[in-house]
């Protein structure tokens, strides 16, 4: 099928190019799992190789992820095809001589000078690049830096922080600013990815005993923990009657002496299984994914296998028999769940490591400082009567019409077992508008080179405020929303500094609102202006001239395509 980009991963490419000609430093994209990463780094190889006559090397850590991405960009772009070489050894390819070369790290990081001249560098599930130190990232670059000091790299991934070191963009890290980010939640609300839902166990983890150790439970506290005869049979029986109407089912264990048990407690129950660990062969590991992804094998049990580039749209039910002490993980599990199926309505996610309650919903992941510890709560709760997870501000259950006590505090016990995937309960309110106010405003501690944004501040009762924040001098995403902004209200060009826009603002170049309607979420510490009605533009023109400015004079993005970015 031909290369035709959703509406969000066009909005990424631009931010991609846009950041690499106006800054010098290395951008990363954040998207969630499902959401279509491989659609842009197809795009961005088309339009490097094609358009402006450059060569592109993806990185990725695993084989299945080298794959997927060939297989991909074969199918999106296959005029691509014959460009397109791949230097893996676990795919016993050594061809390094295409203008587009998938490669795997391991093969590669201390080949450059066999590789060649590169101008781009495009590394899939980037949160695997080390922050610091010499790894085989790092060591690559320095290599290929010898042969293009230009090289500029492309970072793509769902979760931009490390577990040990925290956000992976940094100015002294590989990557070092995210040019665009888009969110699981609003990927659902727009169906591009699979709604989901979980059930909370009725079997309860102590997590207190385990130790720590390089910021993760040690493996062999948790297959001890976890292995347990009671749960494991306790867990298995409501993983069967939970999934009873689910087509595809993947487990993941704490280690492969509880994968074997798991599964034999499954195959008691009376149903297929199969098991898939580091040590399985590889043609046997093959036609075990081939069966699942196929339908003909419903349960499958993993360790540490599955839980990055595993594509399997069939999935509707997670279930995870660990706790990880790494946010990135528990998203990465859950996010196996994410893709949309024909006949696949949602996707149950059963967590028995009580991982929700110690990172938060997979949309809103609570990062630990370096470290450090957190004893703040996920906002939600367990329903006692149909044992549906929802947020902690709900005093009814929307599943079954449970009316929790009045006043009642949800209940976090740090050994529950389940806690809710999404994030909390939405409240919407619409407020007329009886005043509004522009600011210039600079981010305090800022240094005075930092961008500043306009400050938009509603009136929505006495001595009552809602503000926003319109971002005219930033790069990425938040220019793009700033200028979308303006346009909504104003006929006068999009100006190009805060100073400029409150200074047009007074002057009475946008719409006046009437109204406006402010979303809160359960667990959010500020609220959100998510619609407006507004007056009519008023009548703008320039200074001196005899007709309405034009509504914008940003170069479209084809125009842009002219300049290459790198």
């Amino acid at each position: 099928m031909p290369l035709e980009l959703r509406p969000y991963q066009h909005e990424a490419v631009e931010a991609v190019y846009r950041h690499l000609r106006q800054r010098d430093d290395n951008p990363c994209v954040v998207l969630p799992t499902a959401s279509g990463k491989t659609a842009l780094l197809a795009q961005i190889c088309k339009d490097a190789v094609g358009q402006w006559d450059g060569r592109v090397l993806v990185l990725a850590h695993v084989k299945e992820l080298l794959a997927q991405a060939v297989d991909k960009l074969d199918r999106m772009a296959p005029e691509l095809a014959p460009k397109v070489g791949i230097y893996s050894a676990g795919l016993k390819s050594r061809d390094a001589a295409k203008p587009i070369v998938v490669a795997g790290i391991q093969s590669v990081y201390r080949r450059a000078k066999e590789l060649g001249h590169f101008d781009l560098v495009i590394v899939d599930e980037a949160h695997m690049c080390p922050p610091e130190g010499d790894g085989m990232y790092r060591t690559l670059f320095a290599g290929l830096k010898k042969t293009n000091p230009n090289l500029r790299v492309i970072g793509l991934t769902a979760t931009p922080f490390r577990m040990t070191s925290g956000p992976i963009c940094a100015p002294e890290n590989i990557l070092n600013h995210v040019c665009y980010e888009v969110g699981v939640r609003e990927l659902i609300v727009q169906g591009y990815i699979c709604p989901l839902k979980t059930k909370a166990s009725r079997e309860e983890i102590d997590t207190s005993g385990l130790h720590i150790r390089g910021g993760e439970y040690i493996p062999a506290e948790v297959e001890e923990l976890m292995d347990e005869e009671r749960l494991v049979e306790a867990a298995c029986n409501e993983i069967v009657e939970y999934s009873r109407d689910r087509k595809s089912v993947l487990i993941f264990a704490s280690g492969i002496r509880h994968g074997n048990h798991v599964a034999d407690v499954l195959r008691g129950l009376g149903v297929q299984v199969q098991t898939v660990f580091g040590d399985t062969l590889d043609f046997e590991r093959d036609r075990r994914l081939r069966e699942f992804r196929e339908g003909a094998l419903k349960y499958l049990v993993n360790v540490q296998v599955l839980t990055t580039g595993f594509d399997a749209p069939n999935i509707d039910c997670v279930a995870l028999l660990r706790p990880t002490m790494s946010p990135g993980l528990f998203y990465q599990m859950v996010g196996r769940s994410f893709r949309l199926h024909p006949g696949k309505k949602d996707a149950l996610v059963l967590d028995y490591g009580g991982n929700a309650m110690r990172h938060g919903p997979v949309d809103a992941l609570k990062l630990k400082p370096t470290g450090g510890t957190s004893n703040e709560e996920a906002p939600a709760k367990t329903c006692p009567q149909c044992r549906s997870v929802i947020a902690a501000g709900y005093s009814i259950c929307p599943d079954c019409g449970f009316e929790f006590p009045a006043r009642a505090k949800a209940k976090h016990d740090s050994r529950a077992s389940s806690e809710g995937v999404l994030s909390g309960e939405v409240t919407e309110t619409t407020y007329a508008v009886d005043g509004i106010r522009y600011t210039v405003h600079e981010k305090r501690g800022a240094a005075p080179s930092a961008p500043r944004t306009m400050r938009v501040e509603y009136r929505i009762g006495f001595n009552r405020w809602q503000s926003e924040w319109v971002c005219f001098e930033h790069a990425g995403y938040a220019q793009h929303k700033a200028a979308f902004w303006w346009r909504r209200r104003s006929n006068a060009p999009v100006p190009m500094t805060s100073t400029e826009a409150v200074a047009l603002a007074e002057a009475g170049a946008l719409a006046k609102p009437k109204s406006i309607k402010v979303r809160k979420v359960t667990g959010d510490d500020f609220a959100k202006i998510v619609a407006y009605e507004l007056e009519e533009k008023p009548a703008w023109r320039e200074p001196g001239g005899e007709e309405d400015a034009p509504a914008d004079s940003t170069p479209s993005f084809q125009e842009q395509l002219e300049e290459a970015p790198f």
